[in-house]
């Protein structure tokens, strides 16, 4: 999940006008014009409704209520793709291992992994490496049982559960490589055409191969060639659609890694993770694997995340955070494709062993062969008073009929809601019909609240900065919120900042939006998720301060 924004609904609209290029371009204005994209404050989500008119967290009123309190730090862990160490908003508020020797190649905390500084890559492998770009869990689960399954019709005796389950792994898997290789056919032209006419546009402002350029770098072009005029027009029509700050590169950049992830699907390596890792996913033995480097050419997202939740404030650089007392863990477990069970369950344990109080799941799946593992791992962190933040996915669809993995609905049925674990959507910036994101999950039973989540903005790696749709977006926010009330009311558990950030949601009773997916079936915003209202950092801190903490 955590690789799908709407960049690539948009890539698909933009395709649109890409993929009919030569059609389009022989009527497009010798001279188009940039039209204005409406821009919406960087900071957006921390703004507060009433006194800004977005629909934020309310972060000002937030810290003027806790003006002159001490706070405490907070661990916060984040399972991501990674993380830019080096990253001027992060690296003053890296979590670091104290017990660890940097550089030396000894396990000196003997926690089983070597020269764990700032966090562990479970996607490592030796001699640097990392397998940063998988498959689906479909594609995997296909492929594994079709030798055993693909030529019977009915369960062979002994196999009925195995037989139910491949039925499903192989109607997901048909529908998930037909819907990739349709979205190859469609986007390869759009890839094509977007790297020739970029080429043009970098030509016309006497740009190198490797420069890069934004939709208002467009209006410095005068010309009378009407090819340099026709890649303007298709530029001009791509930056309108995506919105945001954003260049070429980050463009091109994006849809790359979507082509690889889907020719992945329909052409799959599966043989990458044993080859670079060494380990067999299947087989969760405790021997430790991976290696210590967290930031690979993958770790845009995880860098995102991580700001989110707390990027240095008050620095004159980036963006601010939305706790100002976090130590960031970062761990990496999340592919260009779908997570491996094994690999989630490891984290949370790595996690929770090494102090974070709050862990941040970005990421999500259709499948989950070994549910039990990290179920396990669900149980751990509550045993051990750790909140569980995670998205709850960006397929526009009901959770509560369709469930997304990981979740917290138990396969041995002892929980169908644990009291350490919400699950997030995304919200947009207005209440009006748009409040809920088109592509959101939601669920009344399984999707607790909803968080800024529409073009949102948060640091990228190298400096960069990074404007993205995704409930990926929505859970860090939500994760920060956490980490500030826990940071001031530290004796609170992890059940309690469930309960003060759920409490602290109000219904949006009456407010009628479009529901997720669609663009003419209006629902009201309550039936979305179990509080039916949108995270406020204000309100929980006034929850908080009302309650007696229970953390042991």
């Amino acid at each position: 999940m955590h690789k799908i924004c709407k960049f690539i609904t948009g890539a698909v609209l933009c395709g649109a006008v890409l993929i009919n290029y030569n059609s389009i371009a022989q009527t497009a204005p010798k001279s188009a014009a940039t039209a204005a994209v409406a821009e919406l404050p960087k900071n957006w989500h921390t703004m507060d409704l009433k006194t800004d008119g977005y629909f934020g967290i309310s972060l000002n009123q937030a810290y003027l209520f806790v003006k002159g309190k001490k706070s405490k730090p907070v661990v916060v862990a984040t399972i991501d793709s990674g993380i830019d160490t080096a990253q001027a908003d992060l690296k003053p508020i890296l979590w670091v291992n104290t017990k660890e020797i940097p550089g030396n190649g000894i396990d000196d905390d003997k926690n089983g992994y070597i020269d764990d500084i700032h966090g562990w890559d479970f996607l490592g492998g030796p001699g640097g490496k990392c397998n940063f770009t998988e498959t689906t869990e479909e594609v995997r689960e296909y492929n594994r049982l079709k030798e055993k399954y693909a030529n019977v019709t009915a369960a062979p005796a002994g196999n009925d559960k195995e037989y139910a389950y491949w039925l499903k792994v192989k109607e997901t898997h048909d529908a998930t490589v037909t819907k990739s290789q349709g979205e190859i056919q469609q986007l390869q032209p759009v890839m094509n055409a977007l790297m020739v006419t970029s080429g043009y546009i970098k030509q016309a402002l006497n740009l190198k191969a490797d420069g890069s350029f934004k939709i208002t770098d467009l209006d410095k072009i005068k010309t009378a060639n009407d090819t340099i005029n026709r890649s303007k027009y298709v530029w001009e029509s791509v930056f309108q659609q995506e919105g945001g700050d954003t260049d070429n590169a980050k463009i091109i950049k994006d849809l790359s890694e979507y082509l690889a992830k889907i020719n992945n699907d329909v052409n799959p390596d599966l043989n990458a993770r044993k080859r670079i890792i060494g380990d067999d996913p299947n087989v969760n033995d405790g021997k430790p694997y991976g290696n210590n480097l967290l930031k690979f050419a993958d770790a845009s997202h995880g860098t995102g995340v991580a700001g989110l939740i707390g990027a240095v404030r008050n620095n004159k650089y980036g963006i601010n955070g939305i706790a100002d007392n976090v130590r960031i863990m970062g761990i990496k477990a999340v592919p260009n494709g779908d997570e491996y069970d094994k690999d989630i369950a490891n984290a949370i344990h790595y996690a929770v062993d090494n102090g974070a109080k709050v862990i941040n799941m970005s990421f999500g799946k259709k499948l989950s062969p070994h549910k039990a593992w990290v179920d396990e791992a669900f149980k751990y962190a509550a045993a051990k008073d750790v909140l569980l933040v995670q998205a709850s996915g960006n397929d526009n669809q009901d959770v509560d009929a369709k469930p997304e993995f990981p979740n917290d609905i138990f396969e041995d049925g002892s929980a169908t809601d644990a009291p350490n674990v919400i699950s997030v959507g995304a919200s947009a910036e207005k209440q009006d019909e748009n409040l809920a994101g088109t592509f959101s999950n939601y669920g009344k039973a399984n999707v607790d609240v909803f968080a800024p989540g529409v073009k949102v903005t948060s640091i990228d790696m190298d400096a960069e900065f990074n404007t993205a749709d995704g409930t990926s977006f929505a859970s860090p926010i939500t994760a920060g919120i956490a980490a500030l009330v826990l940071e001031y009311y530290p004796n609170l558990s992890a059940k309690q900042l469930k309960q003060v950030i759920l409490e602290s949601a109000t219904p949006l009773t009456g407010t009628m939006v479009l529901k997720p997916g669609s663009k003419t079936d209006k629902v009201d915003f309550t039936t979305l998720s179990k509080t039916g209202g949108v995270v406020n950092a204000y309100r929980a801190l006034v929850a908080a301060s009302k309650l007696k903490g229970e953390r042991k």
